[in-house]
């Protein structure tokens, strides 16, 4: 079983986190949902984006493990007044409520994972594609 197959939420888990995130395929997968936390694994193609989106009331910890990528944030969606260049080992800090982005601006996919505390995808949640996550109703900004 691909370590993207399931969602192991609610129940004890230990898992390579590195060795997952270099491994997924996926846009974004949902691997460990719980009451307070939520960790996702994703893989950014060249040239395409996580997506500019907030969540309110929901900090955000993610992780490049692989790629390069340009992070924005601001206080608005038109407001991105936070610019910076990341890469391999960088972690990224967002606070709740913070509008961002982050943009692959490398030429192989950019492999990420990010931790919500709490919440903010439904569980077992899998978009193969940037296209699947921007028409999942279930997804909100």
């Amino acid at each position: 079983m691909k370590i993207s197959d399931k969602e192991y939420g609610e129940k004890p888990y230990v898992v390579n986190i590195e060795d997952a995130t270099v491994q997924n395929e996926t846009y974004r997968t949902t691997m460990w949902t719980g009451k307070k936390l939520q960790v996702t694994i994703m893989s950014i193609q060249s040239n395409d984006d996580i997506g500019l989106e907030v969540h309110h009331g929901i900090d955000q910890f993610i992780r490049i493990e692989e790629g390069q990528g340009l992070c924005k944030m601001g206080p608005t969606e038109d407001n991105l007044n936070f610019e910076q260049e990341v890469k391999n080992d960088d972690a990224v800090f967002v606070p709740a409520d913070m509008w961002h982005n982050i943009l692959n601006t490398g030429d192989k996919p950019l492999k990420l994972y990010t931790i919500y505390a709490g919440p903010d995808h439904v569980a077992g949640t899998i978009h193969e594609t940037h296209e699947d996550a921007h028409n999942d109703p279930n997804e909100q900004d």
